[in-house]
């Protein structure tokens, strides 16, 4: 029988968008001008002066005659003029598209030519190597000013975000309307809440869709946008800038405890993007860390579930509850489905936008899991990541995850390589701990204690570091040609 959980006890009016909303940053600059919106390096910008700096932007994108409905590409680390880019042209019905800038640059090419970007902006480093008709931020100047009092629309397409792209060559296009991302933001502040004087860290990239939903949170809330710089550890940037939310993956959590630089500020740390090890859990809960697990993807605008304030050793085994204007399903096959405001209008494709859902609404995730007795989400993987070794079905998660639990693991991804016998055996790709090696032996035998014989690696091999994301999540699609490549030798 399927199990489904829905998305709150909220009727559909309480749920409802209104057609037109008052710009919040506007509000927040008329009511709260004092404030700080964006801070970085010691330098503050209140929500009057970030309001002037959008405005600035949103005249200058009109005197280029870029309208509603037209793609805006963005290729530039995060920073406030990043960040003021992407309010002005929300307040213009101008869609965003953020590129990716640790593509290659034929991907980035491939990735505007796909979103028919009518104007590229890029900041100084990705003008050196974009090799496309860019313009920098500082171009971007206007003569005359916007009209007052501007509004968004939930309803006009807003942004065009490209998935992680962990399994394949080239990342889908998600296109979302405003009122996925200002849904999703609402209820993540319902979960972990958040308002004026808080600071969320920035520390993932705003071409990723969990880095742009903070924005919208704390747009909505009254927070504190805190950029940390990219040369920085977390822990530090969460010190001086005394933040009092981050998102993280397991890997930057990771570093964040080894640094120990823990701010005691701190009163909630989302991690995401990929499984909690047990062992790291118990260890941020140990250092008094506010751990959060969570549960999203690109097509549902960032956060599907979460775990909630005061979470425990057993609730960060899981993914935790939906969050309002969500629903979940757990289908037949155990495959993950959803619904709700959030999500996306479907991928951006030659003919228009192509919807991925069935007749009632459902998105299939590709995604396993289940729901525990608590309602409580448990992800397995993903479907497309299991293989047959021998006739038997194996999930490279759960092998990662019991990878992950041994001293000295940072990260592990399995992969399958080809057998004569069984036809395929798992392989992992094992990052270590700084002041640790690679113990292929060790690493077998604690497996084989606890997993079955055909799912310990018939080879464990050394994490490349040219293939590093620098705490994003492992490209999939990448350590598999990097593998294959290294077979062939």
């Amino acid at each position: 029988m399927t199990k489904y959980r829905t998305s709150s006890d909220r009727s559909d009016s309480e749920n409802a968008v209104p057609e037109r909303m008052p710009c919040p940053l506007y509000k927040l600059a008329q009511c709260q001008p004092d404030a700080i919106a964006v801070c970085r390096d010691g330098s503050e910008y209140t929500f009057a002066d970030f309001d002037a700096l959008v405005q600035r932007y949103a005249a200058a994108l009109a005197e280029r005659h870029l309208g509603a409905g037209q793609h805006l590409a963005v290729a530039a680390a995060n920073s406030v003029h990043y960040l003021a880019l992407i309010v002005a042209a929300l307040r213009q019905r101008i869609v965003i598209c953020p590129l990716n800038i640790r593509w290659p640059v034929a991907t980035l090419r491939a990735a505007v030519q796909q979103v028919d970007a009518d104007l590229i902006v890029a900041d100084d480093a990705m003008l050196e190597v974009l090799d496309l008709p860019a313009v920098a931020f500082e171009e971007l100047n206007a003569t005359a000013t916007v009209p007052q009092a501007p509004s968004w629309d939930p309803s006009a397409t807003a942004t065009v975000v490209f998935t992680s792209g962990t399994s394949s060559a080239m990342p889908k296009a998600a296109v979302h309307r405003l009122e996925s991302h200002c849904c999703s933001a609402r209820g993540a502040n319902s979960n972990l809440p958040l308002g004026p004087g808080d600071r969320w860290l920035l520390a993932l990239p705003l071409y990723h869709v969990g880095g742009l939903a903070i924005l919208f949170r704390c747009l909505l809330s009254g927070a504190t946008v805190a950029l940390a710089p990219a040369d920085r550890p977390i822990g530090e940037s969460l010190s001086q800038i005394q933040a009092t939310h981050v998102s993280v993956v397991p890997t930057q959590l990771l570093r964040l405890l080894r640094q120990q630089l823990l701010s005691e500020h701190l009163r909630a740390v989302l991690v995401g993007g990929a499984p909690l090890p047990a062992a790291l859990a118990a260890e941020a809960l140990a250092a008094g860390l506010p751990v959060h697990t969570t549960y999203g993807c690109t097509e549902m605008a960032s956060q599907i579930t979460s775990t909630p304030p005061e979470s425990g050793d057993d609730d960060l085994r899981t993914c935790g509850k939906v969050l309002p204007y969500r629903e979940i399903r757990i289908a037949d096959d155990g495959e993950i489905l959803v619904r709700g405001p959030t999500l996306f209008d479907g991928y951006l494709a030659r003919d228009g936008v192509r919807a991925e859902i069935d007749r009632d609404g459902w998105f299939a995730t590709g995604d396993r899991g289940e729901l525990d007795d608590q309602l409580r989400l448990v992800v397995h993987g993903r479907v497309d990541n299991m293989f047959i070794s021998g006739g038997e079905n194996v999930q490279p998660e759960e092998i990662e995850a019991r990878l992950c639990e041994s001293e000295g693991v940072a990260e592990a991804v399995v992969l399958p390589i080809p057998d004569e016998e069984f036809g395929h055996r798992p392989a992992a790709f094992v990052r270590m701990q700084p002041g640790y090696r690679l113990e292929s032996r060790v690493l077998a035998t604690e497996l084989a204690a606890v997993l079955p014989r055909f799912k310990v690696p018939a080879r464990f091999l050394i994490w490349p570091q040219t293939l590093d994301q620098n705490g994003a999540k492992p490209c999939r699609y990448a350590l598999q040609t990097y593998l294959e490549q290294q077979l062939q030798r």
